[in-house]
């Protein structure tokens, strides 16, 4: 019997019902969840991301991996649309989710336990927000990962074998931050690049250059986008004074990078106004970095990607009453099945 898979511009396509295009099948909508994490429906990509973290930290890609598997492989348990397993919507939370918790969190055997657990809850909290975000047809976006991340670190002052690796925010009242370091061109080539590696937490320059690649597999739109908004955002932590380690290190720069590929690569038809309207949104993301971080301090709380998820909302929830925007439909819709996913909620 010939077995009906063959590779497609995105990834696999796997038409047989057979044990092995099943698995098959599964592999490819785990790394979709992968490529998700920055909006790519692409295996490829999904596949570059996860050469990138374990390039930088196996622990990690073995984290992302893991948890990319114990959400999609939830989804499927529960029989969600496959349409939505199959475009690795409920695979890219999972990944962020085992990530995190491995970064601010000992890797010790509960530990891990959480981490499977969070990814599965992932999974039934993207849900939930899929039905009440559905009403205003907003997506989700990576709200499920950031929620789960936040409840499990207020957990650990609660649950003493969750031990912290002292990462997470020292728990106070925010402090001015005086001005700190020279920013060299040295600083802005690592800063770039690093902004997109943090998006998975990942600070190495290789890293940031294997995701860049993957997104010019996916989309050159998403590669240029993605690029622009790190530096964006550099550029505006380096005009309001940030410190020079933050800035190399592209703690600025990956809600930005997010913000870029979602309104200037994937929500709106682009044109003048919708890269105008998206620049702004970028900017304003590194803005709320900053003033989310401030504010989450006194509880001990990292932004994760939260800035991401607000600024997006906010910008597409204030779209409708601006004609010079067009949102990309099912109609217009041309290269990405994320935003037919997002116009089927």
């Amino acid at each position: 019997m010939v077995m009906r898979a063959r590779f497609s511009s995105t990834g696999l396509a796997v038409t047989d019902q057979g044990l092995v295009c099943s698995v098959l099948y599964f592999l490819d909508s785990v790394l979709r969840g992968v490529g998700q994490v920055m909006l790519q429906n692409n295996s490829y990509a999904g596949l570059l991301f996860l050469a990138g973290v374990f390039y930088n930290a196996p622990l990690f890609g073995l984290a992302a991996l893991i948890g990319t598997a114990v959400s999609t492989a939830t989804a499927l348990l529960l029989r969600v649309e496959r349409a939505f397993v199959r475009d690795g919507l409920f695979g890219f939370n999972g990944a962020l989710v085992a990530i995190a918790l491995l970064y601010f969190l000992q890797p010790n055997a509960l530990t891990w336990a959480c981490v499977v657990f969070a990814a599965a809850c992932s999974t039934i909290v993207m849900a939930a927000m899929l039905t009440l975000l559905g009403v205003w047809r907003m997506p989700a976006l990576t709200a499920p990962f950031v929620f789960i991340s936040w409840g499990t670190f207020l957990a650990t002052a609660r649950f003493g074998r969750l031990e912290s690796t002292h990462l997470l925010p020292t728990a106070g009242l925010p402090k001015a931050v005086a001005v700190e370091g020279v920013v060299t061109a040295s600083t802005v080539a690592e800063g770039l690049f690093n902004g997109i590696a943090q998006v998975f937490f990942q600070g190495n320059v290789v890293t940031g250059m294997l995701f860049a690649i993957g997104l010019v597999l996916s989309s050159r739109a998403a590669f240029v986008t993605a690029l622009a908004g790190s530096l964006v955002g550099l550029c505006v932590a380096w005009g309001m004074g940030a410190a020079e380690p933050a800035i190399r290190s592209g703690a600025f720069g990956f809600n930005s990078v997010l913000v870029a590929i979602a309104l200037g690569g994937t929500f709106f038809v682009r044109d003048r106004v919708s890269i105008a309207y998206s620049l702004f949104a970028t900017i304003t993301a590194a803005v709320v970095f900053a003033a989310l971080s401030a504010a989450l301090e006194p509880l001990g709380l990292p932004a994760l990607t939260f800035p991401f998820v607000l600024v997006t909302w906010l910008f597409l929830l204030a779209s409708p009453v601006f004609p010079g925007l067009r949102l990309v439909t099912a109609e217009n819709e041309q290269a990405s099945n994320e935003k037919a996913a997002f116009w089927r909620l």
